[in-house]
């Protein structure tokens, strides 16, 4: 069944984590004047929308998703000013722009935490999570992402307070209809600003569980998702404000299943437009291409004729993909390419993390000091208070840090990558002299020019966005090959993901067609053939190859 057409499935989404991205005032952290300034090369790659991690006022404990005001730009960010204008130049280059809010938890400088917290009778105690303790102990075993308790006990009324993350980001309680209006009319506020689209943080945790009970095993934290209650918030979201904007909205949904995913972008619901699951991300720490494809193949199934997923490999949360799932040596800019190629051709909206379109890699610092990420550093300090070698906690925390995604963007080779005129908040990755945006605008077969190429295919071709997914590789270890098909328009992706070259065998017949014509559209090797009629039907591709044809009639 064909989707219906709608200009945000049409999206190609660039996520811009500010505070990395470029750096206009001397101070050594990015800012909105820094995104601005960069808007012609973000038009230049021919996506559609930006989509600006939090900047919010906020302590900045978690990188802004601990949000103390609501209605202000963080001071390191900038001014309202600079964001009016951030929407402004870039809706005038035919670009949309979406905003990351938290909507799971607050600062503990929230006014809204501080009043809560100053009596058990305070008009908004109820706005966030209190219980009390057990013996002297939290009142569950439940853990945060980032430490061994969910709870934190508040001395001042004895009581304790929920945190799914950090301390100092108290869990809202969405049970109470007050603070959730409060949450709409902000949502509201940003939406007349002129922004498109919303990127809503955490949302799986939105509803808590229905009681206060130890688990079994507390490590696996999937009882803070998909509680009861949680479609309603939703479905009241939409219904209070998401309806009344033309606006495309993408959730954060922790411990997704296709099944439970389908649930929130079922357009009969009117929940979400799309959504990110991590069954990747999260769940495959190295590539698995027989569980990717798994994976694809049943989202593809679950989302077919209801709704519509999302595409990504990396973000400011996950190491880099060239690093994580290719090969960041021998074929950094063909295992780049192969999976840009994957990405923007498998169904759903793709997303490009900055930096990724040069083929930016993970970093490995030398200490733990030099790290920022408020969750490595959380366990490693848990660890190693265990009793473990520092040294070897320390070397199995860093190939998933998430400051591997959050070094400053490669501009140049010049002093400080050309992010800025002073020393960076975080440590630059050494190879921005091999690898940034100056070399590969001079190179016509950089991954760059490569990335432009993709996303201009799919601004011109629908079947890249509304065609259906065949995959016909069923569980080959190394070869990903699908059709993508919509009315008379066949197309065939064909990738190798290794490095070796392999053969793969087209079945007879293949879609359908009476011949095996096929004309590139796109491949990320130089000398790859135009035209490909071979006898045999096997094709061989070489390491990282990716090819793109379409099946002629």
């Amino acid at each position: 069944m064909q989707a219906k057409q709608a200009w945000w499935k049409e999206s190609v989404v660039y996520q811009v984590y500010w505070r990395s991205f470029r750096d206009t005032n001397g101070d050594g952290i990015g800012d909105l004047r820094g995104v601005i300034e960069k808007l012609d090369y973000i038009q230049s790659l021919g996506v559609t929308m930006v989509w600006i991690n939090p900047f919010n006022e906020s302590p900045d404990k978690d990188n802004g998703y601990d949000v103390s005001d609501y209605y202000t730009v963080m001071k390191k960010a900038g001014t309202m000013a600079d964001f009016e204008l951030l929407v402004k130049e870039t809706h005038a280059r035919g670009m949309k722009i979406m905003m990351d809010v938290v909507v799971n938890h607050t600062s503990d400088h929230h006014p809204w935490f501080l009043e809560s917290r100053s009596s058990i009778s305070s008009p908004k105690r109820d706005w966030y999570v209190w219980q009390d303790g057990k013996d002297g102990e939290p009142p569950t075993n439940w853990r945060s992402y980032f430490n061994p308790s969910s709870w934190e006990l508040d001395e001042t009324t004895n009581q304790y307070y929920m945190h799914s993350f950090a301390i100092e980001q108290p869990d809202l309680n969405w049970a109470n209809k007050e603070m959730r209006l409060e949450i709409y009319k902000m949502l509201r506020f940003w939406l007349d600003k002129g922004v498109d689209g919303l990127r809503l943080d955490a949302l799986a945790l939105l509803a808590k569980p229905q009681s206060f009970t130890d688990v079994e095993d507390p490590r696996d934290i999937r009882y803070l998702t998909h509680n009861p209650g949680l479609h309603e918030y939703l479905q009241e979201m939409n219904h209070e404000v998401f309806r009344h904007y033309d606006m495309m909205t993408v959730g954060e949904i922790a411990f997704a299943t296709p099944e439970l995913g389908a649930l929130f972008v079922d357009e009969e619901r009117q929940e979400l437009n799309t959504l990110f699951h991590f069954e990747v991300a999260d769940e495959m720490p190295e590539w698995d291409m027989v569980r990717f494809k798994h994976i694809q193949r049943q989202w593809a199934e679950a989302l077919e004729g209801r709704g519509f997923g999302s595409q990504f490999l990396n973000n400011h949360d996950h190491t880099r993909q060239v690093s994580r799932y290719g090969n960041d040596k021998e074929y950094r800019e063909e295992s780049a390419t192969l999976l840009a190629t994957m990405i923007h051709t498998l169904p759903g909206i793709p997303y490009i993390y900055q930096g990724e379109e040069i083929g930016m890699t993970g970093v490995r610092y030398e200490t733990i000091g030099d790290y920022k990420d408020i969750a490595m550093i959380n366990k490693y300090v848990e660890e190693v208070g265990k009793g473990k070698d520092p040294a070897a906690v320390f070397q199995a925390l860093q190939p998933l840090s998430r400051d591997n995604s959050r070094t400053p963007m490669q501009w140049n080779g010049s002093r400080n990558a050309g992010f800025g005129s002073e020393e960076p908040w975080i440590k630059l990755n050494p190879n921005y002299e091999e690898i940034n945006v100056e070399l590969a605008e001079n190179d016509p077969h950089s991954v760059l020019a490569f990335y432009r190429k993709l996303i201009a295919l799919r601004k011109s071709h629908p079947v890249m966005v509304y065609g259906n997914f065949t995959d016909i590789s069923e569980d080959d270890p190394h070869l990903y090959v699908y059709v993508r098909e919509l009315d008379e328009t066949e197309w065939i992706v064909l990738l190798n993901h290794g490095e070796e070259a392999r053969t793969f065998t087209f079945s007879d017949p293949i879609c359908g067609a009476e011949s095996m014509n096929l004309q590139l559209v796109l491949g990320n090797y130089k000398d790859t053939p135009s035209i490909w009629n071979e006898e045999n039907r096997s094709v061989e591709l070489r390491p990282f190859e990716a090819r793109i044809y379409e099946v002629l009639g």
